[in-house]
């Protein structure tokens, strides 16, 4: 055999199950395949052979702890497997019990995801896209010291005042906890005045205590406001302790790794349900000549004797709204092939009703074998509207990873050589005491 290279896979005398002695140098980040006829040992080799002594070496590097919760592989009939690094295999015989299953999830490295986004990701806000954290009065006063510098500064809290309360009701409890001044009145909210500081070094440990007692007392709210010519000159720096934008008011629920999963109720997408694409009528099957009139029969499935009464209706609404009939479906205005597939109204009503309301009503027909043959004939499967094919809800991609801000869906389509490259890069977070 040739002398060892970190390039190669070097197999001496593999005799595992079928395999007669034989010797292999299979070079590493290369697309193989084993063909063979039945029973010439391509198992054998790949899963047999290759992935078990890669896994079982792999397995061996664990503590023996973390082995007794792990698989057994036997070594393989082999004499020597030399560069094998370790291995993930998919077996042909696995069966596929969902069609929402991907190598990820079969491997199970989609857990290892869902656990890293659960544990490290950030939050950014849906409707202004800034960054949604924890704020503790030590991080409020970090990051106000490096805008604020030497200018002096109001540090309040909101109080939103009950419908059950009157302003000066709200105003006589808070006298009580000797808050007596505020920045701003309102029917329904109070902005108190905590302190009046100067921004300076030497007044670290008042502010960081008046913005704990400003937190404590606003219920995780605070607002710091730079003091120009006028009070209000300069809008608030504002914080909050909880998974909370404090600038557009929206609270967020804690992470937990179901929600990067498209195989959980938590996570998926509602509209698609994980799938990342939705089963619906394909109107280029609908109307799959736009050569065609409408008086010409351009809706397809009108053109039968079982729904010529539904052709007639297409004919006396358009004679009515205007819609000619004798024109060319591509020479027909946008908004008039909406009207034809939308419609305008119910039945019921009086209104024409579209080829989508047409539809809907024969899926409630659809216990009808004939139906149900005639649906397949128009029906395709579309990119979901509202997941666009991550399959996730919209909660779950709003957290984001590395300094490129990745989505668990972007990492998922990362190519390899990237997905590599972004996970030697990545920093997390320091561990939980």
């Amino acid at each position: 055999m040739a002398s060892h290279s970190s390039d190669f896979i070097l197999i001496e005398g593999a005799r595992q199950n079928n395999l007669k002695g034989i010797n292999l140098k299979l070079p590493l980040g290369e697309l193989m395949v084993v063909t063979g006829v039945s029973g010439s040992g391509k198992s054998s080799l790949a899963f047999d052979t290759i992935y078990a002594e890669g896994q079982r070496r792999y397995v061996e590097t664990f503590s023996p702890y973390a082995r007794q919760f792990l698989d057994r592989m036997d070594k393989p009939k082999v004499d020597s497997i030399e560069g094998i690094p370790p291995s993930i295999a998919i077996d042909q015989t696995n069966t596929v019990k969902t069609s929402r299953s991907t190598v990820g999830t079969m491997t199970e490295l989609n857990d290892h995801l869902k656990l890293l986004f659960a544990r490290a990701a950030q939050l950014f806000c849906r409707q202004c896209g800034k960054p949604v954290r924890r704020d503790t009065p030590q991080s409020c006063y970090e990051q106000c010291a490096l805008g604020l510098g030497q200018t002096e500064a109001l540090i309040t809290f909101p109080v939103y005042v009950p419908a059950s309360f009157s302003l000066s009701e709200a105003k006589e409890l808070l006298a009580k906890q000797g808050y007596h001044k505020f920045l701003n009145e309102k029917r329904d909210h109070l902005e108190v005045i905590q302190d009046r500081v100067a921004w300076a070094a030497k007044n670290r440990l008042r502010i960081v205590e008046s913005m704990e007692s400003a937190m404590k007392a606003g219920q995780g709210r605070l607002n710091v406001w730079p003091q120009g010519a006028e009070p209000e000159a300069h809008g608030p720096v504002r914080f909050s302790a909880d998974l909370h934008c404090p600038d557009c008011d929206i609270h967020y629920r804690d992470p937990v790794p179901s929600l990067f999963s498209f195989n959980s109720p938590i996570g998926a997408c509602e509209t698609c349900r994980g799938f990342g694409r939705t089963i619906g009528i394909d109107c280029d099957l609908v109307i799959p000549d736009d050569t065609k009139t409408l008086a010409g029969g351009a809706v397809k499935p009108w053109q039968t004797e079982s729904f010529r009464d539904v052709q007639e209706e297409l004919l006396k609404h358009a004679h009515r709204r205007g819609v000619p009939a004798d024109v060319p479906w591509s020479a027909l205005l946008p908004s008039q092939r909406d009207w034809v597939i939308d419609g305008e109204g119910e039945w019921e009503d009086g209104h024409w009703f579209g080829a989508r309301r047409f539809f809907r009503y024969l899926e409630t027909k659809s216990y009808r074998m004939h139906i149900r043959v005639l649906l397949s004939k128009y029906r395709a499967y579309t990119l979901c509207p509202d997941c666009q094919g991550a399959r996730l809800k919209p909660e779950a991609l709003r957290w984001r990873v590395g300094e490129q801000k990745l989505s668990v869906h972007d990492v998922m389509l990362l190519p390899i050589d990237q997905c590599l490259t972004f996970f030697e890069s990545v920093a997390l977070p320091a561990p939980l005491d």
